[in-house]
């Protein structure tokens, strides 16, 4: 294994991360975006500060977990930022598993060339906001035809994928869910993630003052139903 490459983080096992298969989550470090929501900012902001897990354990836990989980899922941060994520994606398939990529679409360059070389087998991106309120989502302007790329390559991709969005009161709102939809139309999945509050969010450790809030089932309800004219699967995540 490649020692370039930071993880730093592991679950080791998780039900819910890769739909349908047992797996692990490896979690890089950095990130391209300022989602002032996120609950990971620790790794976006510092992950020199987190302790880097030896490829040596990844190693051993990998070997050992043989027969037990079935994937490994890749998240961040933003792996894409990683020089060497395509040779570590190989060296995890070299165990024999499956490989599940989350990503924000920024680089859409890598997604290419990692499904040109069939290195993935599901992906998992973010759609953060309707195409007018992306900056705002994402704390930072960008440069949408780098999403848009990306969404039409997983939408011309064989391999299974996922659109999702975590949905934030406070920063959607609800009629942008149709105008996701025809961004995404024809799309083999769109989830809707409910947020819900927590003390590592990015916005509270840098102190930007906003007040973010979680839509009722009722709300996201009439998301999915805008969204729905045009994508035939439509999910909620996360409500109680």
């Amino acid at each position: 294994m490649s020692e370039f490459m930071r993880i730093c983080g592991l679950n080791k096992t998780t039900l819910l991360d890769y739909p349908g298969h047992v797996a692990a989550t490896v979690f890089t470090g950095g990130c391209n975006f300022r989602c002032p929501y996120c609950h990971n900012s620790d790794l976006v902001l510092a992950p020199g500060n987190i302790q880097e897990i030896p490829g040596q354990e990844l190693e051993a836990f990998l070997t050992k977990r043989k027969g037990v989980l079935q994937g490994i899922c890749i998240t961040g941060g933003e792996p894409t930022l990683q020089g060497d994520l395509a040779e570590f994606i190989r060296w995890v398939k070299g165990f024999g598993y499956l490989v599940k990529l989350d990503t924000n679409g920024y680089r859409p360059l890598v997604l290419e060339k990692l499904l040109q070389e069939q290195l993935l087998d599901y992906v998992a991106m973010d759609i953060k906001a309707s195409k007018e309120n992306y900056s705002l989502a994402v704390g930072m302007d960008v440069e949408l035809e780098a999403i848009e790329e990306s969404v039409r390559l997983l939408l011309g991709s064989k391999i299974p994928y996922e659109f999702r969005t975590t949905v934030v009161k406070g920063i959607h709102r609800i009629e942008e869910f149709e105008q996701i939809g025809q961004w995404l139309a024809g799309a083999d999945a769109y989830y809707l993630q409910a947020y819900r509050e927590n003390e590592k969010e990015l916005m509270r450790v840098t102190g930007i003052e906003r007040v973010f809030g979680t839509f009722s089932k009722t709300e996201m309800e009439q998301m999915q139903a805008l969204a729905q004219k045009y994508i035939s699967m439509v999910g909620i995540r996360g409500l109680d």
